[in-house]
């Protein structure tokens, strides 16, 4: 089934695209949290949006969420690896599983902007965004888990299932631990993968070193220059034209990945913008 589009990010500028493509119609799926994003619902009160003056964050987040359920939209909570170009349309790899669309909409918002020194450098040779997809590649061996949130808690659990020694580097407040042995919880912050033409390990923020043999990085979104190894950047940004056009065909961008400022009433509006050119881009 090759979807008519393909939405990354469920900020407030997924939202609006979401809601636009509901409204046109359109056959497509929708990849991200379904907590939608966290940014949102931390913010302690609102002033700039729109005819809600004063909002809190909570209370934004409630009514993105009544509206979604009332429209009958679903996000499918799954993280996007990788995106490739295939026969004049995308394959979208997310863990095991991968989805095809015609056209897709970045809305991965500014956390999927930084990335680690080393990262990128050893992507694929040691470095891997997914634990189901490359675990098995670690039997035995030393893993690194950089994890950004608790909802891929289960990942580290499954890693250790494989490797001999599991380092975690939670970077959130840990609410509970693991009952695996080979799981080492780590407290300091990752400040660098390490190694040549592969992983090695990672340097702390203290300045020590973690051996390992493979780093696992999980976080809520991928950096749009992963997904897409030829999108056009501009200073950690994707550079779109008026359209929220990307630089590869039928691919589109809108909020906080395309720049400052980081405002959800500019976000929604970017949303709306992408998915009509999506709509533009199908009919032609």
């Amino acid at each position: 089934m090759v979807y008519d589009s393909a939405i990354i990010g469920t900020g407030a500028a997924g939202i609006s695209a979401a809601l636009n493509l509901k409204v046109h119609e359109k056959n497509f799926i929708w990849i991200g949290s379904k907590e939608l994003s966290s940014k949102i619902s931390k913010a302690e009160r609102i002033f700039n949006y729109p005819g809600l003056p004063g909002v809190s964050g909570e209370e934004l987040c409630r009514a993105f969420l009544a509206q979604i359920k009332e429209m009958d939209i679903a996000i499918t909570e799954r993280m996007v690896t990788s995106v490739l170009p295939m026969n004049g349309h995308y394959v979208l790899m997310a863990g095991a599983d991968f989805y095809e669309a015609e056209t897709v909409i970045l809305a991965t918002g500014t956390a999927a902007v930084h990335t680690l020194p080393g990262e990128q450098e050893l992507l694929g040779q040691g470095v891997s965004y997914c634990a189901t997809c490359d675990g098995g590649l670690y039997r035995g061996r030393t893993v690194a888990v950089i994890c950004g949130s608790a909802r891929f808690e289960h990942e580290a659990r499954y890693l250790a299932q494989l490797a001999a020694d599991v380092y975690y580097l939670p970077q959130y407040r840990m609410e509970r631990t693991f009952e695996q042995e080979n799981i080492t919880i780590v407290s300091g912050k990752a400040a660098e993968i390490l190694g040549g033409e592969r992983v090695s390990g990672v340097r702390l923020d203290d300045g020590s070193i973690l051996k390992a043999d493979g780093v696992f990085c999980l976080r809520d979104s991928i950096a749009p220059g992963t997904l897409f190894s030829d999108l056009k950047m501009e200073n950690g940004h994707i550079a779109v034209d008026r359209s929220m056009a990307a630089s590869l065909p039928g691919v589109y961008a809108a909020g906080d990945c395309t720049g400052r400022p980081y405002q959800y009433a500019k976000a929604v509006g970017e949303g709306n913008i992408a998915a009509h050119s999506v709509i533009e881009y199908l009919e032609a």
